[in-house]
């Protein structure tokens, strides 16, 4: 069977915890991973601008000796002058893999049916799986293993906050989401999680979240394709991450933002800025995880 990488949920935790493993391994020795991709070439599709996503990719892509090919979706027929299932059987005629930053999270699972070859979710509107193992690493260089820690999101139950869920019980730590009601995450995502065993809750009160948090973690308030921006605004505006709260947190908690941010919006500058942040370190570690991410698929 192809191996894919789309959603936190669709791996055991002994194969997640398997590619954080690698990651570390690959950080440390990258020399001596630089035949994991020699003759392959791996198609990155961008439906959304992208710093991190892209650069991470293409670097880490090279870096292990590989040749990316990087598409711009609205450069090819993808979805539009041809079907999902056709570009993904022509896609796979010419390279050994596609890694795909898109709107549609149904346009990938789709894609990854009709793919004779692996197909990597960088970001979709459900889901951002690649962030979380990123930040799974970030987390345990500085602090060590997640099992048992509080981890507190605050802000929007969006794409980031659904792969933090799937990720809860795969690694075992405790999740606490604050959010406004109507901010609320996937509800799916959530119930299966708690099914599978993640210790998740949702709170309205950010003192609550905050106390006793081993790390919090926020994202930027108004996403691309968000249309409703004043509103969003005026609903989060409680959920600021600032140095009250951290205050409230465990003295050695960090705080993490998949960037990119916004100050005195989400975070304040005297957070991010400050010396519980590793959010530069969270960045870095794109590259790394999702390098592991390619020699799993690829192994």
């Amino acid at each position: 069977m192809v191996k894919h990488f789309l959603d936190i949920a669709d791996f055991t935790s002994a194969q997640l915890k398997s590619m954080i493993v690698d990651a570390k391994a690959i950080k440390a020795n990258p020399d001596d991973f630089d035949q994991v991709l020699k003759g392959k070439k791996i198609a990155m599709i961008f439906e959304k601008p992208s710093t991190r996503t892209r650069i991470s990719f293409e670097v880490g892509i090279i870096e292990l000796g590989g040749t990316p090919i990087v598409l711009n979706s609205k450069d090819m027929q993808i979805g539009h002058g041809e079907t999902i299932a056709d570009t993904a059987k022509v896609l796979s005629r010419f390279v050994d893999a596609i890694m795909i930053r898109a709107n549609s999270h149904e346009m990938v699972l789709e894609l990854a049916k009709n793919a004779t070859i692996p197909v990597i979710n960088a970001l979709t509107d459900r889901s951002h799986p690649c962030q979380i193992m990123a930040d799974i690493l970030c987390y345990e260089e500085h602090r060590g293993t997640l099992e048992g820690k509080n981890i507190a999101w605050f802000g929007d139950g969006n794409n980031v906050t659904a792969s933090w869920i799937e990720a809860a019980p795969k690694f075992g730590f405790n999740l606490t989401i604050v959010s406004p009601e109507e901010l609320d995450p996937n509800a799916e995502i959530l119930q299966k999680a708690i099914a599978d065993g993640g210790n998740i809750t949702i709170e309205r009160d950010p003192r609550k979240a905050a106390k006793n948090a081993d790390c919090i973690v926020t994202d930027c308030w108004v996403s691309m394709g968000d249309k409703d921006a004043e509103n969003r605004h005026n609903l989060l505006a409680p959920y600021q991450v600032n140095q009250e709260v951290m205050k409230l947190a465990k003295p050695d908690s960090i705080f993490m933002h998949c960037l990119p941010a916004h100050r005195n919006e989400e975070v304040t500058p005297e957070v991010i800025d400050g010396p519980q942040s590793v959010v530069f370190d969270e960045a870095e570690n794109r590259l790394h995880a999702q390098k592991a991410i390619l020699k799993y698929l690829f192994d």
